[in-house]
């Protein structure tokens, strides 16, 4: 029996018109090959976990989607594979704006089996390795203004890890409060639809 989260139902009547028909038929790909999956919202938008561990999430902005598999970087597809190692892509099936930019839905159901039998056998992300710079600190204001705005903070969230140091760092270089506060702002508008701080450059 499907078992289903209204909050997800909630986030999905509230995403853009183009948007809901495209998380429907993801949300029903999920269903159809894990039966067993439990859905949740996690960071403002669903994730779906598998044998309570995460299997994948999905998001949407204001002018795409994103679909993500938890771990991505230790499946065998080398597509799925090469998003997962470019820190530029924006989820592991790419930029979605409408059902025709997906895979089949063979395709679809293939990696979620797949990111089913790493759950099941309990295989967790590598770790980063040590040595490695530690990350930036997030500024109080960034932080602040997050926990103030669901859709930034989703957006943030469905960031890669070197996507959210970059927005980040370029807030805490700021050598006045003026030029902080006006980063502040801009990083809110990109996050929020969903943009890297490097998106006009591409």
């Amino acid at each position: 029996m499907v078992t289903t989260d209204p909050r997800v139902d909630a986030y999905i009547g509230k995403a853009a018109l183009f948007a809901q028909p495209v998380l429907r038929h993801l949300r029903a790909l999920i269903h159809q090959a894990c039966p067993d999956v439990v859905e949740t919202i996690k960071w403002s938008f669903p994730h779906f976990l598998y044998k309570d561990d995460m299997l994948c999430s999905m998001a949407a902005f204001t002018s795409h989607i994103v679909f993500s598999f938890w771990k991505a970087p230790l499946m065998k597809d080398p597509a799925l594979m090469q998003r997962a190692r470019e820190e530029q892509a924006m989820g592991h099936l790419g930029r979605i704006r409408a059902l025709t930019d997906l895979p089949t839905g063979n395709k679809i159901r293939a990696y979620i089996r797949e990111a089913m039998r790493l759950n099941d056998a309990g295989v967790k992300p590598a770790r980063s390795k040590k040595g490695t710079a530690p990350a930036p600190s997030m500024p109080d204001i960034f932080e602040l203004a997050l926990n103030k705005n669901k859709k930034a903070r989703g957006g943030f969230n469905s960031l890669t890890p070197s996507q959210q140091r970059d927005y980040i760092t370029w807030l805490n270089e700021a050598k006045t409060s003026a030029t902080r506060q006006k980063r502040l702002q801009q990083t809110l508008e990109w996050v929020e639809a969903g943009k890297d701080r490097n998106w006009k450059y591409r």
